[in-house]
């Protein structure tokens, strides 16, 4: 599980990727195109490092785009639950009719996850089961053009936000996801390799 997690966040820093184009000069179009879509901020620029937005079909470049979404959404949520997790900090009451959420605060957050029932641990996946079924079920498929995956829960609307706003909101997504699947993949490893991490070295949650 701890590897399966540790390559997916991998997995999840695919680099920006414009919308579909048809350009015959694929290179230097698409390059243009990076430079203006959200997440192309200062100091970095376009954040293609592996030059993944040169390779591929349109549909490929969108997925790679909506992989990204994905993978930062799901990273910043797994970085501020380990935060939360890593400072004690849990809710009232019982998880299960023999586990206190007390008691699984006491942890650190991987012995937290290994000690929650496993009943618990299969209505956590089929809950993303279900959302990542609801982003891929639209009447047009993002890789055919349609919208890119949304948040589905809580949902959020964006209709009488203006396009400058819109713009710096999806800057601010792209580049907090990316800053969060860096640092679950360094949590990831501080806790499976001791010292990998110098900054994390001493930590009681690690």
């Amino acid at each position: 599980m701890k590897i399966a997690a540790s390559l997916l966040a991998l997995a999840g820093s695919a680099a920006a990727f414009t919308t579909p184009m048809k350009s015959a000069s694929v290179n230097t179009g698409l390059n243009m195109a990076l430079s203006d879509m959200p997440g192309a901020t200062a100091p970095v620029g376009p954040f293609d490092p592996l030059g993944l937005a040169l390779t591929g079909s349109d549909e490929t470049l969108a997925w790679f785009r909506a992989a990204e979404l994905k993978h930062g959404r799901v990273a910043m949520l797994a970085t501020t639950g380990y935060i939360v997790q890593g400072a004690g900090i849990h809710f009232p009451g019982m998880l299960s009719s023999d586990v206190s959420f007390e008691s699984l605060s006491a942890m650190k957050p991987f012995d937290a996850w290994a000690a929650v029932p496993d009943a618990g641990k299969a209505q956590i996946l089929f809950t993303i089961l279900i959302a990542e079924i609801a982003t891929e079920s639209k009447e047009v498929h993002y890789t055919k053009g349609g919208p890119l995956p949304t948040i589905v829960f809580p949902p959020v609307d964006f209709s009488g936000v203006s396009e400058t706003t819109l713009k710096t909101k999806q800057d601010r997504e792209l580049n907090n996801g990316r800053l969060a699947m860096i640092a679950i993949m360094s949590f990831i490893a501080a806790n499976n390799i001791p010292g990998s991490v110098p900054a994390l070295v001493g930590n009681p949650a690690f």
